[in-house]
């Protein structure tokens, strides 16, 4: 079957695109696992956010990345898990449930932080990634995929995607969690709106 333009993820580029662009920009401007490049360009830091109002950074911090590696395995993640959200639900809620669940992951950073008394710059995607990875747990539960998307084997990618955050304590595993929460609500929010649609369409014909 040809491939039509509006099969092609381009949304998912477009994420990918800006991240890597990010990426240059900040090594342009002196490395990006100089934190106070990473601060400049809008990383995470909680004492920003509350003391000094900047709550863009629960948005621009999503976009910018400590080092090539962290780039490039988030990167990867997002081309993998990317087009398949994308093609279900669409260019504008797949960034809707990419962007909900990046934001929820900063914001379960900010919330841990405030809670234990410390803060630490924090910045990538894979708050949004880990909403996106979600999605499949959504897809688990649906009659239509659950054979596509195997609950135990959903569970087992999630597992192994958490297990570098549990075994590194320089990996923000608050970011991810969140991210995970984040964008399971959401894509559950979408999936009951149609269904609810759907009961709506076939009881009035």
């Amino acid at each position: 079957m040809k491939q039509t333009r509006a099969d092609i993820p381009w949304a998912t580029f477009l994420l990918i695109a800006i991240n890597i662009l990010i990426y240059l920009l900040e090594a342009l401007a002196g490395g990006s696992e100089n934190p106070d490049i990473a601060l400049r360009f809008g990383a995470m830091y909680t004492p920003y956010i509350l003391m000094q109002g900047e709550w863009y950074r629960l948005v621009t911090a999503m976009f910018v990345h400590f080092g090539f590696e962290h780039l490039a395995s988030n990167m990867l993640a997002l081309m993998v898990e990317g087009p398949i959200v994308e093609r279900y639900y669409g260019k504008i809620r797949f960034l809707a449930i990419y962007g909900f669940a990046g934001i929820s992951g900063n914001l379960a950073t900010m919330a841990w932080d405030i809670l234990s008394g410390t803060a630490r710059l924090s910045a990538g995607a894979s708050g949004g990634i880990f909403g996106l990875t979600a999605v499949f747990l959504i897809f688990a539960m649906l009659p239509e995929l659950r054979r596509l998307f195997p609950i135990k084997r959903v569970l087992f990618s999630i597992l192994i995607s958490l297990s570098p955050a549990l075994e590194d304590g320089s990996i923000n595993l608050i970011a991810h969690l969140g991210g995970l929460l984040g964008g399971f609500v959401i894509a559950g929010c979408f999936e009951y709106i149609k269904s609810r649609h759907y009961r709506k369409y076939y009881s009035s014909h």
